[in-house]
């Protein structure tokens, strides 16, 4: 059975591809979305039913849920639990602009952290309190504060608070890494370096990616790139991101009926031959085929 996928249509416009809410969450069946979902547990507790297996999630924890993946929440009779939820499209944060403020490096649990195993993510996830909890709340309610007032010059405040929020996180995280033991400081960079790329072509694999604009958005040559790709992934950037995009096509081709034409662009295909003989070398065959078996 399909679980429920929620439209980004029926949350935010195209031109502002943005929306929060706080609410005391019950529980709720397995659904999916098309957005990136940011969830900040305000207050009590319950499980996280992510993928199949469950977790417990309790005040100050911080988790994301990628567009494609699916989850739930359990909340026991009698207890409450209230969380923060940021909807938003990838596109919400423009290369742009992160390329003017310099933080590619500063985004590991935007880029890094939703794409590890999902143990990993959820065992080990990002749990605030004090002063950090206090700050990151502070955030979120005043994203609310100006997405219910929208007054002047709302969309940049909340763009910003929303970078602000994705850099605090990104420090959490960083301390957990910290904790744990490592490599030597110069290989756990080009490490990191390859998976902050990789989790780039995750959150925009529908853009045209161009090796120069990567090269310049991770102030890297275009050789290092693929070089750093090889070592940690076994791949150049290109056949990463193919890799990428054929598993979000099959994805659409079972969860939609688009029509194949249409997934191939939704994917970052407009040349639909093109895409047409690369599904079937990394699938085994033709995306119309795998539709109808699937």
């Amino acid at each position: 059975m399909r679980e429920a996928i929620l439209s980004s249509n029926h949350y935010m416009k195209s031109e502002f591809p943005f929306w929060i809410t706080r609410t005391v969450q019950g529980s709720i069946d397995e659904h999916g979305h098309e957005f990136v979902e940011l969830v900040f547990v305000v207050r009590g507790n319950g499980q996280h039913l992510f993928q199949g297996s469950r977790y417990d999630i309790q005040t100050g924890d911080v988790f994301i849920i990628n567009p494609g993946e699916t989850h739930a929440y359990a909340v026991e009779p009698g207890e409450q639990m209230e969380i923060i939820n940021c909807l938003f499209m990838p596109s919400f944060i423009p290369d742009a602009l992160l390329t003017e403020l310099e933080i590619t490096n500063s985004m590991d649990y935007f880029y890094v952290h939703p794409f590890l195993t999902h143990d990993v993510r959820f065992n080990h996830r990002v749990n605030l309190n004090g002063q950090e909890a206090s700050h990151v709340l502070a955030l979120l309610e005043g994203m609310i504060r100006e997405m219910n007032g929208r007054p002047s010059g709302h969309k940049t405040i909340i763009r910003l608070r929303l970078i602000e929020l994705l850099v605090l996180l990104s420090r959490s995280y960083s301390l957990l890494q910290q904790q744990r033991a490592h490599p030597s400081p110069r290989q756990l960079e080009r490490e990191m370096t390859a998976k902050r790329i990789h989790g780039y072509l995750e959150r925009n694999y529908e853009k045209k990616i161009t090796l120069q604009s990567l090269a310049s958005l991770f102030n890297a040559s275009i050789r290092q790139l693929n070089r750093l790709m090889r070592e940690e992934y076994d791949r150049s950037v290109f056949e990463v991101l193919h890799e990428i995009r054929i598993e979000r096509a099959k994805h659409l081709l079972l969860e939609t009926d688009e029509k194949v034409i249409v997934v191939a662009t939704m994917v970052g295909y407009e040349d639909q031959s093109f895409f047409n003989r690369l599904f079937a070398r990394h699938v085994g065959c033709s995306p119309s085929h795998y539709r109808s078996t699937g």
